[in-house]
């Protein structure tokens, strides 16, 4: 009889270790470092690699450990009621030109989409709404802007009803775009349409997987929380 194969690990033509490349991940994607940060700090640990050894780890797995991150998500929150959705864009500057990042934020300030577009009429507002309604289905409800494409994409799904407006009551997802920003400014913007799409999504994977609402818990709790969630990330991107 035979056995099945076992899957290849994605470390096996890379002559450093796996735990080397985890924290170069880590250090890139949470914090706001530039790559040459992210060199120099790792020189202190006696790491001694290049810049562009960073770049090219982060872009070869960093998208792998994420959408681990994300499929165990999804399916631990997905049907879930009274799930409250909270939909935003936010402009992006793309060598000078003007992009939209649109997010959908739950009610915890989990990101749970990241789609960039060029452009904010409906068109965009329907891509980004499908794609999202697929991977998590369907809320409660769901917190937009006045923006009167939200109300033309949801009349065109059915989910009208769904929908609520109000003075403050999208600032849960106008406060998440601050994680990014910061990370925009240390990256010194984006180049191109695809860099962007993928870094926003890695990003907001990670930023969620270690998001432990440290401001809101004593330190005793903080600190089992923060332990278990570098001890889930290890076996992650094990």
């Amino acid at each position: 009889m035979l056995r099945p194969r076992k899957p290849a690990s994605p470390f096996r033509y890379f002559n450093s270790s796996p735990e080397v490349m985890r924290l170069v991940v880590l250090m890139y994607v949470r914090f706001p470092r530039s790559l040459r940060n992210v060199e120099d700090l790792l020189f202190e640990r006696e790491i001694d690699i290049c810049h562009e050894t960073v770049r090219l780890w982060w872009n070869r797995f960093g998208p792998l450990f994420a959408g681990e991150i994300r499929r165990q998500r999804v399916s631990r929150m997905r049907g879930l009621r009274h799930w409250r959705w909270h939909l935003d864009e936010m402009y992006v500057k793309l060598n000078g030109e003007m992009v939209y990042l649109w997010r959908a934020v739950d009610h915890g300030g989990e990101v749970l989409e990241s789609y960039v577009i060029r452009t904010r009429d409906k068109a965009a507002a329907l891509a980004f709404m499908k794609k999202t309604l697929k991977r998590h289905g369907a809320p409660a409800a769901i917190t937009t802007d006045g923006l009167r494409r939200y109300g033309a994409a949801m009349d065109e799904l059915g989910c009208r009803e769904k929908q609520e407006l109000g003075r403050w009551a999208n600032n849960r997802v106008e406060n998440s775009h601050l994680p990014f920003r910061r990370r925009e400014r240390a990256m010194a913007r984006f180049r191109q349409m695809s860099s962007l799409q993928k870094f926003a999504s890695v990003h907001a994977n990670l930023h969620n997987h270690f998001s432990l609402e440290r401001h809101l818990v004593d330190r005793q709790t903080y600190k089992e929380r923060r332990s278990a969630a570098l001890a889930e990330w290890q076996v992650i991107a094990s």
